[in-house]
């Protein structure tokens, strides 16, 4: 299947950051992406980097002028997209939610992010609500999606869990970066273990993994940081962890991938961790600690 990652820089300006990335989706559409995953918030800046309540005003309803928008382009180009939103659900009550779209325009499913950080400059918690819709995969014509966010990247039993849901594939719109008073030796410790983590997810669960992340520096609006500087470094690894693409860490990309589905079986067959797993003994996690 030929998939299609776009890793860019943000403004404050909402229609443009729209427009561009149509113009994005278009070329690899262009260049036979079947399926296009986009990176966490990517209409806006991330605004996480304060608590700030008139923020709350970026969120938007699903269905919405947001997903209109990107419904349009999904029917008109005949292509899967992978969006990532900031959904309004209630007044006061706001989701990190993604939504694929199906190639006739339709809302193939949504994920609203479980796991919600709470660090200097990711003031996620402030914003968003814990996703309720568990960790199900959204059936495409492309396939089931295992659609996960961010975070969600680091923790192994969200992957485990939508493999044995049926995915097909892993998916990760990201938003992860520096921050300014880091070292050299500890940044390139922090995205080697980004990279290292959700490799192993590919390997434990006999899966692709699709990561996408955002690139460039957007500043702290209280000036008390130095802002963020993303990453980039979007990847996708093949279901022995093998790197299919890397993106740079320092500049924009728009790339059409081939992965081969076909492999999973495969892999599955020579390492067949699914079958071996201990379902007996694994209550323990389950819980929050093991005193």
């Amino acid at each position: 299947m030929k998939c299609g990652i776009i890793q860019l820089s943000k403004t404050a300006d909402v229609k443009a950051n729209r427009l561009r990335l149509a113009q994005k989706i278009e070329e690899l559409a262009s260049k036979g992406a079947r399926l296009i995953v986009n990176q966490e918030l990517h209409d806006s800046l991330y605004f996480c980097q304060t608590e700030d309540v008139d923020l709350c005003s970026l969120a938007e309803p699903i269905p919405g002028e947001a997903t209109d928008f990107y419904s349009s382009l999904a029917r008109r180009l005949g292509v899967v997209i992978v969006t990532s939103l900031f959904e309004r659900r209630a007044p006061g009550l706001y989701h990190n939610t993604a939504v694929v779209f199906e190639t006739d325009g339709s809302i193939a499913g949504k994920y609203r992010k479980m796991h919600i950080p709470d660090d200097p400059a990711y003031y996620e918690k402030f914003y968003f609500t814990p996703g309720d819709l568990g960790f199900e995969p959204v059936q495409t014509s492309v396939g089931r999606l295992g659609v996960l966010v961010c975070w969600d990247q680091w923790y192994p039993e969200a992957a485990r869990l939508m493999a044995l849901r049926g995915a097909e594939m892993l998916i990760y719109p990201t938003a992860i970066g520096w921050e300014s008073t880091d070292t050299d030796a500890e940044k390139s410790r922090q995205r080697d273990a980004w990279i290292t983590v959700q490799r192993g997810h590919a390997i434990a669960n006999g899966l692709p993994v699709v990561s996408v992340n955002r690139v460039g520096h957007e500043s702290d609006p209280s000036g008390q940081t130095g802002g963020i500087q993303f990453w980039g470094s979007s990847f996708v690894a093949g279901p022995q962890g093998e790197f299919l693409y890397q993106a740079p860490s320092d500049a924009e990309a728009a790339e059409v991938i081939d992965i081969d589905m076909r492999r999973c079986e495969n892999v599955r067959r020579w390492w067949p961790f699914l079958r071996d797993r201990r379902i007996d003994a694994y209550s323990g996690l389950t819980k929050r600690f093991l005193d």
